[in-house]
Formats: C-alpha cells, sequence, structure tokens
C-alpha cells in the first residue's frame, strides 16, 4: 500500500480534512482544482484530440459548468443528460450520443436539440438513427477483447465485429446518413497500454478496405476512454499511454491521421473524490477468529458499487493512521441488511488495530461512478451526498 502522500499532497490533504471535519458521513468532497489539472493535463498530452467528457462518470451541476467553461463536449447516453448539459448553455454540436442502445424517440429529441453525432452498433439502431436524425454523422462501435486487463471491462454489451461494422458503414450511407468513423473502448482502468494498439490496428482495416471497396472515405476515430485513476492496482502514467497512443496512430495512419475524440471520465473525475465514511461497527464472528469485520455507513448501494467483485480497488485511510500504528487485516462491509454489500473480503485492507466505532474512513479517488450509481433509499439510507471544495 502507498503512503497517503503519493496520492494527495499534505497540503491538500490538510485543507480536506479542515473542509469535511463537521460533514455528516458518508459523503464525497470533489475538489474542483484537481479535475482543471486533470483536464489540461488530457488536453496538453493529446492536443490533436477532442475531448468528450463521459459524464455519466460523474454528473453533478459544479463538474458539467466547469468542464462546459473549459470548452469541454460531452459524451451522453440519455435525455436527461442532455436537458443538464443543455441547461449549462452547451449547444448540441459539442454532444455525442454515445449510447448504442436507444429508443427512438431518443434520437429525435437528440437531432431536434441539434445533436447531429451517433454512436451506432447494431441495424435496426442505424435504421432508427436514419428515420429520427436524416443526414446525421454515425460512428460504428467495435468489439475488442480486453476483459483481463481492465478492471472494469465494457465490451460484451457494448460493440459489433469488424465485419458487421463494415456493412454497418455502407447501410448508413445507403439510409442518407454519413459514415464518419469507428469507435471502440478498451475496458475502463484499463492498465495494458498495448490493448490500444490492437484497437487502432482494427480500424485502420475498416478504414482502408471501406475506401478501397466502397469509396467510402471514414474520418474519425472515436478511442472512448480507458485511462486510469490512482487506485492501488499500479498502472502507467498518463504520460506514457500519450506516447505510445501516438506511436500506434502514427504507425497505421502516418503523421496525417483521422480526426481523434476521446471520452475521459474516471480519468478525468475519479482522483478529485474523497469518500468520508464512518466506521458504524467493528465486530469478529467468533471468538478465535483471524479477521474482524469492520462495517461502514457507506457500502455498494449509496457510493461504492464499483466494489462489485472487488473490482476497483480504491486507496484506503483511516483517522487512525500514523507512522507507528498497529494495523491487521480486515474485511469491510457496508451498512445494509443485503449479504452482496461486502465491499473487501478476498481482497485484504490492513487497518488500525484500535480502530473504533465513529472513526472516520477516507477512500481516495472516489470522483467517478460514486455518487452517480448510488441507490435510491435502498434499506432507507439516502444516496451519498457531494460537496465542493474549490
Amino acid at each position: 500500500m502507498k503512503d497517503r502522500e503519493s496520492y494527495i499532497p499534505d497540503e491538500e490533504w490538510q485543507r480536506f480534512l479542515d473542509f469535511s471535519r463537521d460533514l455528516e458521513t458518508p459523503c464525497i468532497v470533489i475538489n474542483l482544482e484537481a479535475i482543471k489539472r486533470n483536464y489540461r493535463e488530457i488536453q496538453e498530452l493529446f492536443p490533436y484530440s477532442d475531448i468528450y467528457y463521459a459524464l455519466k462518470a460523474n454528473p453533478e451541476k459544479r463538474i458539467v459548468q466547469l468542464l462546459a467553461e473549459m470548452g469541454a463536449n460531452f459524451d451522453l447516453a440519455s435525455p436527461a443528460e442532455l436537458d443538464l448539459v443543455l441547461s449549462h448553455g452547451v449547444d448540441g454540436s459539442r454532444v455525442s450520443y454515445g449510447n448504442t442502445i436507444k429508443k427512438a424517440k431518443d434520437i429525435a429529441y437528440f437531432y431536434k436539440n441539434g445533436v447531429r453525432m451517433f454512436a451506432t452498433d447494431s441495424k435496426e439502431d442505424l435504421k432508427n438513427i436514419a428515420v429520427e436524425a436524416p443526414g446525421s454523422r454515425v460512428y460504428i462501435r467495435i468489439l475488442v477483447e480486453s476483459a483481463s486487463t481492465a478492471d472494469w471491462p465494457l465490451s460484451r454489451k457494448f460493440g459489433c465485429h469488424p465485419d458487421m461494422a463494415y456493412d454497418l458503414a455502407i447501410a448508413a450511407r445507403d439510409h442518407g446518413l454519413v459514415p464518419y468513423g469507428i469507435s471502440f473502448h478498451v475496458g475502463s482502468q484499463q492498465r495494458d497500454i498495448g490493448q490500444w494498439d490492437d484497437a487502432i490496428a482494427k480500424t485502420k482495416y475498416l478504414f482502408s478496405s471501406l475506401e478501397e471497396d466502397e469509396d467510402i472515405k471514414l474520418q474519425m476515430i472515436n478511442m472512448g476512454g480507458g485511462f486510469p485513476a490512482p487506485y492501488r492496482q499500479p498502472a502507467n502514467p498518463l504520460t506514457e499511454y500519450a506516447s505510445e497512443i501516438k506511436r500506434y496512430l502514427t504507425d497505421d495512419f502516418g503523421d496525417d491521421f483521422p480526426r481523434i475524440v476521446l471520452e475521459p471520465g474516471r480519468s478525468l473525475v475519479g482522483s478529485s473524490g474523497i469518500l468520508v465514511s464512518e466506521v458504524v461497527l467493528v465486530s469478529r464472528k467468533n471468538n478465535t477468529a483471524l479477521n474482524r469485520w469492520v462495517y461502514i455507513d457507506a457500502g455498494r448501494y449509496n457510493g461504492l458499487l464499483e466494489t462489485l467483485d472487488e473490482a476497483i480497488k480504491y486507496p484506503l485511510f483511516t483517522s487512525k493512521d500514523s507512522a507507528d500504528v498497529k494495523e491487521n487485516e480486515v474485511i469491510i462491509a457496508g451498512p445494509t441488511c443485503d449479504s452482496m454489500d461486502i465491499l473487501y473480503e478476498q481482497h485484504k485492507y490492513r487497518m488500525p488495530v484500535d480502530l473504533k466505532i465513529g472513526d472516520r474512513v477516507y477512500f481516495l479517488s472516489t470522483g467517478a461512478y460514486t455518487g452517480s450509481c448510488a441507490s435510491v433509499n435502498f434499506n432507507g439510507f439516502a444516496p451519498i451526498k457531494t460537496y465542493f471544495m474549490e
């Protein structure tokens, strides 16, 4: 386990502690300055790309407003998300309807509000786009095999085989749409940079074969997200991702590669958040049990959904931490009356031996998929609240 200073510097940590001291738990504290830093870093490392924030990662209004003012575009999945960004002065031309699973009436709503870029991966969805959003640009999402190296895989439900993508591009042209590009997503929290190499190579095959055989010249590659947030498992710095991905693009497309779209979510907002929770109970299942159970007031239903299958392993610290504190391994669980509400049982965290009821437990890098994935009053536990620190 890395020291806390490797995730957040002392001065920023102290500012967070002062800010959160009197907040009722559980809650999430978002540092807006961290989001600004992350956005600027992506801009600097990928200067040839257009950034479309994946709103699902964290749709809080303060974040939408901040990114809108910084010039970000937005990748959206529903009419409610569209209403949110429109309410912050974002024009439909800055929006991509990135959900491949959508109702015809929702396509019409996006089109009515100026959106002209739509994702697809199926014949029936493409037909709906042709009817409800005539003349629009469509990009086709392909399947990529990256489940074993992504902490949160995304390719089984979305995307199609490149052979079908080829047919969909032809069908888009024949339906009066603009076959605009190819998209892929190598999986959220993808630690193997080489996955982009394979996906870009498949994209190059489609670009070349469609132009040579069908006179269809695609113009855009949407590389989705996948860049990591700083969790417990090590990952390369974003500079390494940028360097390697630029090399993959140049190898396949030369120096004049197509328009590139990125859809960062986790990498943009993940590190900005700290989830503050409180110990509700510490117990053992029998008198000789080796591991204590630590129950906290945040769980899978109110902020920590991504602990499902222990997929995302957050950096975790407590109010009892010190250089000489005695620790041992624990099992961590949430507060609800559901046996699934166990956060970490196989992956053992170490906590202070003297941890008591009322002590605080801090989950770092919880700015993404925490508040946005919280339930509505399951077991009477309210959705987790979010606070903002400038």
